[in-house]
């Protein structure tokens, strides 16, 4: 008797995966996923490059504001491989810095012996957020640079008569299967006059992590910064019909069907919608305030390092990223 062959990673049953499970798997499984196996994707020579790999501008920018917040405890949210939290300790004035605790939220293995090799003992791990809050007395300054395009996305087509929702079967690539979408997760994306054929992406993973249900809701006192590539609402799909996702693999940018080959071998992401963070904090948080990576970074750019100026170019790096700076409601 012939047995159906094994489908291929990361399917174990064959069946169509919603966009999001298949995204998960091939991005944070413990065992295949790409954090877990491709860390030497990150970096000059890897598959992308981060802005502290690139500029010493955010780092400073940061520790600019993490006096400003007066806190003692400080949590950065996926480190990578420590450069950005490395930095920032090192730009802290001496004063701040001996008084300073500096957090790190990582699940990836291999990167947290990375972060280790670098940091040493100057900095305590956590698991979760809830572990590191929990750490910190529940009042902390919390920053992250290029976190949140790194969780799964669900992904809609707008129909004649609706939206569509995108399952994946396995194959060489996947094939999509768009299937009428029976419920739409809480997005400001449908909101807007999309015309027939428009792909979009919604962080619905993010939604449930920052709900007041997970770690907002035992959160006290303090701020966080959001830094990552994306827009509001109103613009984030502008002359884009088929939306943001893609991936990267080399430095090469790979769309359409090549983002979903060789899953776990490649990143992949897809742009904020910064408008849905905001209304997503809103249950919990005191105030917002949204600018761009340029109006962060301005008044620490070293004007003689060409590096630093790309950082801050309108038509660039300056104006792709946004920052968000969310306040709690208890916080100062």
């Amino acid at each position: 008797m012939n047995e159906s062959p094994t489908p291929p990673w990361p399917w174990t049953d064959g069946e169509a995966l919603r966009f999001d499970h298949f995204m998960d798997r091939a991005l944070h499984d413990p065992r295949r996923g790409y954090y877990a196996r491709r860390i030497r994707g990150v970096g000059r020579g890897g598959d992308f490059t981060t802005t502290p790999m690139l500029s010493g501008a955010l780092a400073r920018a940061i520790a600019a504001w993490i006096v400003e917040t007066g806190e003692r405890q400080v949590i950065e949210i996926g480190p990578g491989e420590g450069r950005l939290a490395a930095d920032v300790r090192k730009a802290l004035p001496w004063w701040s810095r001996l008084r300073t605790k500096l957090h790190l939220v990582e699940r990836s293995a291999p990167l947290r012996e990375k972060q280790r090799a670098l940091l040493g003992n100057k900095v305590t791990w956590h698991d979760t957020m809830e572990d590191a809050l929990a750490a910190c007395g529940q009042r902390a300054a919390i920053y992250s640079n290029e976190l949140i395009d790194a969780f799964p996305v669900r992904r809609f087509r707008k129909s004649a008569t609706g939206w569509q929702e995108l399952y994946l079967f396995p194959g060489d690539p996947p094939r999509e299967d768009w299937r009428e979408a029976d419920d739409l997760p809480d997005s400001t994306s449908f909101q807007q006059p999309h015309p027939a054929g428009q792909i979009i992406e919604v962080h619905d993973s993010v939604a449930r992590w920052l709900s007041p249900e997970s770690w907002p809701g035992t959160w006290q006192s303090g701020r966080m910064l959001v830094i990552d590539y994306g827009d509001t609402a109103d613009r984030l799909h502008h002359r884009r019909p088929r939306g943001t996702l893609r991936a990267y693999l080399l430095q090469q940018r790979l769309e359409g069907p090549d983002a979903y080959r060789n899953p776990g071998r490649q990143d992949l992401t897809a742009d904020v919608n910064f408008t849905d963070l905001e209304q997503w904090a809103r249950p919990w948080a005191k105030g917002s305030r949204l600018i761009t990576q340029r109006e962060l970074l301005q008044p620490h750019v070293d004007p003689a390092n060409p590096t630093d100026a790309a950082m801050v170019d309108p038509a660039g790096a300056g104006d792709a990223f946004k920052v968000l700076e969310i306040v709690t409601r208890t916080g100062s």
